[in-house]
This record gives C-alpha cells, sequence and structure tokens, in this order.
C-alpha cells in the first residue's frame, strides 16, 4: 500500500450507515458524506487513552477546547472570535434547524440556493416555516449565486427573514470568492436578513488555491446576524462521535439559538469532546495527507466522467462529485442495479442528478468507476427509440422548478 488511505475497512463490524443500507449485496455504497478512512492516529489515541480511563458520566465541556478552537479558527482563517460566541452542538443538521426555530417567527420564511444538502430543505417544513428555495445559475457545470433572482424573491417575498447558506456548497463543490461574498453580503444587508452558514466542509478544500472565507467575516455588520456552523464530522471522519458548534456573535441572537435548543438539545458526548479537541490540535498533519489523496481521487472521477460523457461540476472542496446523469433514465436506480450506490439528485432539488462520495480507497473507486462504465454502456445500448438524451451542459436555469 502506497497511502494508509488505500486500507481498506470492514464497515459492517460496526453498523456503518453507508454500508448497512447494501448489506447481503453486491453494490458499493459511495452515497452518504462519510468517508471510508481511519480517523486520525492523534485522536484513535486520545479516544484509547479516554476509554481506558474507564469512566464515562456526565462530561463538561474540556477547559482546553474553547482556547483550541479560537487558536484554530485564528490560525486557519485568519478569524479571531471571543469564546463566548461558541455553541456546542451534538450536529450539524440539528444546528440548521436550531437558527431556522431561532430567526423564524410564524409567518416569516427561509431561503436558500439549489441544488443543497437536502436538510437545507427540510428545515423549514419541521419547523412549520415557509421555504423559498432559488436555483443556482450555471455555465455548464460551473455554478454561481443567481443574484437577479434572488433580488427578485427578496423583492416580492417580503416575510423571507433567514438565508440558509451552504458555504463551500454541497453538492457541486464550489467555494464561493470573496467576490462572490460580498456581493452575497450586500443584498444581505439591504433586506435585513440573518444567515446560517453551513461552513463544515470548509477545511476540505481541494483547490490549492482556493481560501476559504467565513461569511461572518465578509462585513463588520454580518456578524451580528451570521449563525456560523462548523465541525470536525466530515473532515476527520468522526461524524458517529457528534461533535460540532455553532459561532454567534451577537448575543441576542445566541440567546434566541440557546433558547430555541432548551430542554430538547443534548450536550456533546464525553467522547465527542475528547476527538474534537484532539482534531483541532493534532491532526493536521494527517488532514494534509487526506487532502491529497483526495485530489487524486476527484482527479480520477472527472476523467472517468468526462470519458462516459456525464457532466461533472469542479470540485474545489469537499470529497462529493456532483454529476449530470439527466441522458440516462432513472439513473440513481439503474446505477444502483449495476453495483453503484450514489445519491439521488432529486432530494438535493435537481432531478437526474447524481452525488458521488469520492472519499474510499482507490481501489474501491476503480472498481465502482469500473461498474458505472459499464452501466452506461448498457444504458446507452437499450436506451428506447424516441426517447432522447437530457441537456448535458449540466444547467439549471433561474426558472427551473425548485423542491
Amino acid at each position: 500500500m502506497n497511502s494508509r488511505f488505500d486500507q481498506i475497512h470492514n464497515h459492517l463490524a460496526w453498523h456503518s450507515t453507508k454500508w448497512e443500507r447494501y448489506r447481503g449485496s453486491d453494490v458499493i455504497p459511495l452515497w452518504i458524506a462519510d468517508m471510508d478512512f481511519a480517523v486520525p492516529p492523534a485522536i484513535q489515541d486520545a479516544l484509547t487513552a479516554h476509554v481506558r480511563h474507564g469512566v464515562y458520566g456526565y462530561t463538561g465541556v474540556p477547559r482546553e477546547l474553547s482556547p483550541a478552537l479560537v487558536a484554530y479558527l485564528q490560525r486557519h482563517y485568519d478569524w479571531n472570535i471571543n469564546p463566548e460566541s461558541v455553541v456546542w452542538l451534538p450536529g450539524l443538521v440539528l444546528g440548521i434547524n436550531l437558527a431556522v426555530r431561532a430567526a423564524c417567527a410564524e409567518g416569516e420564511a427561509v431561503v436558500t440556493f439549489t441544488p443543497v444538502y437536502p436538510p437545507f430543505l427540510d428545515a423549514a417544513k419541521w419547523q412549520q416555516r415557509g421555504l423559498v428555495a432559488i436555483p443556482l445559475a450555471a455555465d455548464g457545470m460551473e455554478y454561481r449565486i443567481d443574484f437577479a433572482a434572488l433580488e427578485k424573491v427578496l423583492e416580492a417575498t417580503p416575510n423571507v427573514r433567514l438565508l440558509l447558506l451552504c458555504h463551500p456548497h454541497n453538492p457541486v463543490g464550489k467555494v464561493y470568492s470573496r467576490m462572490d461574498l460580498e456581493d452575497l453580503a450586500a443584498v444581505v444587508l439591504k433586506h435585513d436578513l440573518i444567515v446560517c452558514s453551513d461552513e463544515v466542509h470548509c477545511d476540505l478544500m481541494l483547490d490549492p488555491v482556493a481560501k476559504h472565507i467565513p461569511f461572518a467575516q465578509i462585513h463588520p455588520d454580518l456578524a451580528a446576524r451570521t449563525i456560523t456552523l462548523m465541525g470536525p464530522g466530515k473532515t476527520y471522519n468522526i461524524a458517529g462521535l457528534g461533535a460540532a458548534f455553532a459561532v454567534i456573535e451577537n448575543p441576542e441572537l445566541r440567546r434566541k439559538f440557546r433558547l430555541a435548543m432548551a430542554h430538547l438539545v443534548p450536550d456533546i458526548t464525553a467522547f465527542g469532546y475528547t476527538a474534537l479537541l484532539a482534531a483541532l490540535t493534532e491532526a493536521e498533519p494527517w488532514r494534509q495527507e487526506l487532502l491529497a489523496y483526495l485530489r487524486g481521487n476527484r482527479d480520477l472521477v472527472a476523467a472517468r466522467m468526462a470519458a462516459l460523457q456525464l457532466p461533472m461540476t469542479p470540485v474545489d472542496a469537499t470529497y462529493l462529485a456532483w454529476i449530470d446523469a439527466r441522458r440516462i433514465p432513472n439513473a440513481h436506480a439503474h446505477f444502483e442495479q449495476h453495483g453503484v450506490g450514489l445519491s439521488d439528485g432529486t432530494p438535493f432539488g435537481a432531478p437526474g442528478f447524481l452525488r458521488l462520495n469520492f472519499g474510499c480507497p482507490r481501489a474501491v473507486l476503480e472498481r465502482a468507476l469500473s461498474r458505472m462504465t459499464r452501466a452506461v454502456g448498457v444504458a446507452d445500448a437499450t436506451r428506447p427509440n424516441g426517447v432522447l438524451p437530457a441537456p448535458t451542459d449540466g444547467t439549471i436555469h433561474a426558472d427551473s422548478p425548485a423542491v
């Protein structure tokens, strides 16, 4: 093996959600955003020491954790925060729902951009608030915010109170530039919006030139109206330990967020705190190795999708590829029948598209891509007469229906 990331693990031994879906069938799971790699040795060592201690009672926030987080954000993003701004959370989907509950009164609504991580589209419904979904504009498979559409919607829908921003954007792998964020900030301030910025993929920048900029940093007035969600679950593959946090610099907004949590949200577990502290302080060399490996996997997927004439977004960040498979009827089911389990684009607001998780050993990925190649060959050979392929440029127009 050339890399620690080439090691193949038995994920069914501990009931992995990703792998349990296809237990007993010959399907390679490349769907949920969960990598197949072992966590950094530093986190394993910290957890092992904690297990050996043998006492797992109620656990408060470790006294070293807040200073470690402040130092981490300053070191990586030049973002200086007050430790009092941090709200510790056992998960980030929870954070999205809490943001809706805290920011939107009855009769108010949420706006977001599609295609997007499905909880962005579900949170308003679960919290009994309205939702406005605006499709991202696209030039081929290059996605961007449609500011004209956004302004039009906000002018026509004055009850929109909260913008749910996915940054970097899952599933399209987009890293928004400073100019993008400054333009968005101007709209936010003009329309007096609160922003919940989910930045959980910010430590997974695959473009070596691109730089993640926390949205709250863009303008002095934004810090007072932004809920930033972050956590180590995606980067360090510890989603099962439930450790995350929100940065909310406005005391009143933070009070409302905590009020929405009251008597409903549990603390982070003892092991979650231990893993989070180790991730912030000791896992950087492992992260750099991971990024190099993921870049190789991304390039392999991009080359194969190009050969199959399945347009794919440039992946600036994340380990998720967004693929236009509209020319293949029932693409999600078709690939599943040929042994590859991908994420269906419909819950993201884009029927006919697929999301592929390439956070896995390269040998597994190559086997899955070989199966996809055979599946495309079958689809091309058996396409019914009279059924024309959908456009393959990946464009989702601003007037397209949104979920």
